[in-house]
């Protein structure tokens, strides 16, 4: 499958979020490859969004990769023990992202289950296999995405997104998860899945 291109990423977080459904994030370590489909994302729009690390124009150091190309990996912690895995997007100056809230497995199963239970896949329990990849901090652990490859550029070789082959489904809108605090900006409904999907994180 063709692997997406600069510009596809090099558009506002809405448009990008909604067209990253369906798309297989790959990662190739060690030899294997480990691919699953993109079922759930959430849009982040930069300054004028107050759920945003970059709302007010902040900069600091974690942050200042939203502020360079479109098409860049920031993976930030959250509690000092999840990674979130997101994609820049926009163009230079303008820090959006979409934060991938949910994954459908697809290859690399075996390692999948591993990384994230410790186990072989035909071990794990139905609810496992559920939980395998179906939350922002279960999919980094399930395809070994941590702060080593923040920054990591999603046109190269490791770490990288491809057009995928399901296209007839129908897509979902809803309100953010986890954005209390963001005043008016907690109800803007900027979180998008595959509905039906039964690796959406939350319905």
């Amino acid at each position: 499958m063709d692997k997406l291109d600069r510009a596809f990423y090099s558009r506002d977080s809405i448009s990008v979020a909604k067209a990253l459904l369906g798309k297989v994030l790959v990662r190739e370590t060690g030899g294997e490859r480990i691919a699953a489909r993109i079922v759930e994302t959430e849009a982040y729009m930069g300054v004028a969004d107050r759920a945003a690390h970059s709302y007010g124009g902040r900069r600091t150091p974690r942050v200042e990769i939203m502020y360079g190309e479109a098409g860049f990996a920031y993976i930030f912690m959250i509690y000092g023990m999840h990674c979130c895995f997101n994609v820049v997007t926009a163009q230079k100056e303008i820090p959006q992202a979409v934060l991938i809230r949910g994954l459908e497995p697809l290859e690399g199963l075996e390692q999948m289950a591993l990384s994230r239970f410790g186990g072989l896949y035909g071990e794990l329990t139905k609810s496992q296999r559920l939980g395998l990849t179906n939350g922002p901090g279960k999919l980094c652990r399930a395809l070994g995405l941590d702060r080593r490859l923040n920054g990591a550029d999603l046109c190269g070789d490791a770490l990288y997104i491809e057009e995928g082959e399901q296209k007839d489904f129908s897509v979902a809108t809803a309100k953010r998860i986890g954005v209390d605090y963001a005043g008016e900006a907690k109800d803007y409904p900027w979180r998008f899945y595959i509905k039906d999907n039964k690796y959406v994180s939350v319905r």
